[in-house]
């Protein structure tokens, strides 16, 4: 078979071709790959700095002609087979036989599109992006990456990668419809090629952008994309991934160490944390750890928060497959990972997601409503359907591809509030004429409907600084639905009070005990969190007034306060020992405090009590069980302000009971009266005065039998020793 001269029919019309030679055209596939041309078959080709091509069609080879701008064309007469593959040949290389990437039909379908344009599309990464397929020809199966992006208002764009030397013109993408979507398949591209892609912007210039959903990429300060292959690891988690599903985590014990995994020890990485996070984290007793955020960003001192590849694990501290095997690492321990996650902005890094296609895309476009001038970043366009359903289906990518146990949400009043950190002029009103912004309302009531729908088990956290209400409120009962927030007021408070020297804490006494008011207003975390140990304010440590001994002292009571305040826990690393120095991303934890010189005692007695303090309440119903409701709480003692002394109990879902008894002033009681709800045996659980934490070791009896006495409004009563600066916690034995 031969191909005959090139008809005129064959060529590409002048006006297309010069298009396509700008990298502008909205349809390459209209013109390269496989075609019936008025009643012969026309295949045509561009293939940069080829010297011959031949088309293999029907077991003959045909040569095809050289028409210039190295596009090659055949003609052949009659109706022929669509199958075929191209010969060609390279300066100073062996002939290659490849498959024609503008032969397949398009790898993203009819319902996808239609789903993207309505932002439904819940498993969006599965046809954006660069995705590996192999498809069943008949001449054989073809593997090669499908590549797809939403830019719809640039006037072209190409893959452009290693396997290209970066030239937009070998492989231009083709538009699918209205939807604003570009889509090639390439064959050949396997895991590992390093990609971009040339968007020519309207105003007629080019720039190349990382992909946004991109599954991996090179450690920055590198901004290349990575075709990822996502079957390629196997789970070791089903047993753990099956139980999840019927835990209610709301009355479930949850303590959880919040991770910077560069900064742990510098140098970690997602391998090293295997070997050594996980045994620290089972020794010290933690349920769960929070990593920040982990998507690929920029600037590392940004710790994570402005991020620029939201569906990539960042390349800094190891591949993606590295991550999962990190999380299956703490499955296989009980212990279950969060990490933090950032819809409320983005870092305005011209190769990433700002003004993606030459226009505001991701964001709006009114910079009232689309910058964030605090921090120097962009903030999406909730309201629109196509980011709307990118940040949606990236939450579930998280929970579907590493296994994560919960997302915490950064941020979430920036969101919800049109005017946060803006002045007047600075902000656009709803249509209602308020400051709540309404999309972003939407956005998050259907992340947190859809990762609870199709995630069983799986939390998300509210980072929430205001008094908005209802945000761990179910979307059914117009809610936002976050399964925790993060009790802000409960640490500002907590924190304000422990700084006071101990003889002015009398006159501050409803800082320490104003949070039980709202307790139950809604799902709580106590957190001491990263944030809370930077940017000048020092560290735990350093907050609690007095010498060494007493600011160990009051750092124990603290702790011990916390543990038995209704709500989950959370500390950031190094607060568990009371880490002397403010946290600093580029350097590890002080983990000199924990030398075995001279005076460092002090801050191992800590971490043994942040220990012990974990394992008893892992172990007791009544610490958590009833957190959310006022039935697990139960003054004795609120109102003894000259004292600074609280006492309460916690009672758990099975009837049982730990008395609190908390000491914030610097004097003992050695004889203090308090009533007790039933008649039996306290019998002590936790001492933070205790001489294993470095305390002063005063010695308390084990038991406390109640007597009956009336006191404090009960018929019971029992008589203790309270430590100076202390917590003493109990439980009900009969």
């Amino acid at each position: 078979m031969t191909g005959h001269e090139l008809s005129p029919a064959a060529l590409i019309p002048e006006h297309d071709r010069q298009r396509l030679l700008e990298c502008k055209h909205h349809a390459p596939h209209d013109f390269y790959g496989r075609h019936a041309v008025a009643g012969n078959t026309v295949v045509r080709t561009r293939l940069l700095g080829a010297t011959d091509v031949q088309l293999l069609i029907h077991n003959d080879a045909v040569q095809m002609h050289h028409t210039g701008d190295d596009i090659w064309i055949a003609e052949l007469e009659g109706e022929h087979a669509s199958d075929y593959r191209l010969k060609v040949t390279y300066p100073d290389a062996e002939p290659q036989i490849i498959a024609d990437p503008y032969f397949f039909l398009p790898t993203v379908g009819s319902l996808d599109l239609h789903l993207i344009a309505e932002g439904r599309h819940e498993r969006l990464w599965e046809v954006l992006g660069a995705n590996v397929h192999t498809y069943t020809t008949d001449l054989g199966q073809v593997t090669g990456t499908a590549f797809a992006v939403w830019a719809p208002n640039a006037k072209g764009v190409a893959v452009v990668g290693d396997f290209c030397n970066w030239n937009p013109n070998q492989y231009p993408m083709r538009t699918l419809g209205s939807t604003g979507v570009w889509e090639i398949f390439i064959p050949g591209i396997a895991p590992g090629a390093h990609y971009k892609f040339a968007v020519q912007t309207s105003e007629g210039y080019r720039v190349d952008k990382a992909d946004p959903l991109a599954k991996a990429t090179l450690a920055p300060p590198e901004t290349v994309s990575v075709v990822a292959d996502t079957t390629a690891y196997e789970w070791r988690d089903a047993e753990w991934m099956q139980r999840r599903q019927g835990v209610d985590p709301a009355n479930s014990p949850m303590s959880v160490y919040e991770c910077h995994i560069g900064s742990w020890k510098q140098g970690s990485n997602y391998n090293t944390l295997r070997e050594e996070l996980v045994p620290y984290l089972v020794e010290h007793g933690f349920t769960h750890v929070e990593f920040l955020p982990v998507a690929e960003h920029p600037f590392g001192g940004s710790w994570g928060y402005q991020v620029s590849g939201y569906y990539a694990p960042t390349a800094r501290w190891g591949t993606p497959d590295e991550f999962r095997a990190l999380v299956d690492e703490l499955h296989a321990h009980n212990i279950g990972v969060l990490v933090d996650w950032v819809p409320a902005h983005f870092p305005k890094d011209a190769w990433a997601l700002a003004r993606f296609d030459g226009t505001a895309l991701y964001e709006h476009p009114d910079w009232r409503r689309g910058e964030q001038k605090d921090w120097g970043t962009y903030v999406f366009d909730f309201g629109r359907n196509e980011v709307r359903n990118f940040l949606v289906a990236n939450a579930l990518y998280w929970c579907e591809e590493f296994h994560l146990d919960g997302l915490r949400v950064d941020a979430v009043a920036s969101m919800l509030y049109l005017d946060y950190s803006r002045e007047p002029g600075e902000w656009l009103p709803n249509q209602f004429g308020g400051r709540e912004h309404w999309d972003a309302v939407q956005f998050l009531q259907e992340m947190n409907a859809t990762v609870h729908r199709t995630h069983p088990g799986v939390i998300t956290v509210a980072e929430e600084s205001t008094a908005w209400p209802g945000v761990t409120a179910p979307t059914e009962s117009d809610g936002l639905g976050f399964s925790l927030k993060w009790n802000m007021g409960w640490m500002n408070d907590s924190l304000e009070y422990f700084s006071l020297d101990p003889i002015h804490r009398s006159y501050h006494h409803n800082e320490i005990t104003f949070s039980l008011v709202y307790a139950f207003s809604e799902k709580y975390v106590l957190p001491f969190s990263h944030d809370e140990v930077v940017h000048g304010k020092g560290s735990l440590w350093t907050r609690m007034p007095g010498d060494d001994w007493n600011k160990a002292a009051g750092l124990r009571a603290l702790y011990g306060y916390m543990f038995s305040h209704p709500g989950k826990q959370l500390m950031f690393m190094g607060c568990e020992w009371g880490q002397t120095t403010e946290w600093d991303e580029a350097h590890s934890v002080n983990w000199d405090n924990l030398a075995d010189d001279w005076g460092h005692d002090y801050h191992k007695g800590i971490r043994r009590l942040v220990r012990d303090l974990n394992l008893v309440y892992r172990d007791t119903p009544a610490l958590f069980s009833q957190d959310n409701t006022p039935m697990g709480f139960q003054w004795i003692k609120g109102d003894d302000a000259q004292n600074n002394i609280l006492a309460y109990i916690r009672w758990g879902a099975d009837g049982s009971a730990v008395l609190a008894v908390v000491n914030l002033s610097g004097a003992s009681q050695p004889n203090y009266r308090l009533g007790s709800p039933k008649a039996g045996t306290w019998e002590l659980l936790i001492n933070t005065d205790d001489a294993v934490y470095g305390g002063a070791g005063n010695e308390l009896l084990p038991t406390v039998d109640t007597e009956p006495t009336t006191w404090d409004q009960f018929d019971q009563s029992l008589n203790l020793h309270i430590p100076a600066m202390s917590v003493q916690l109990y439980t009900l034995r009969g």
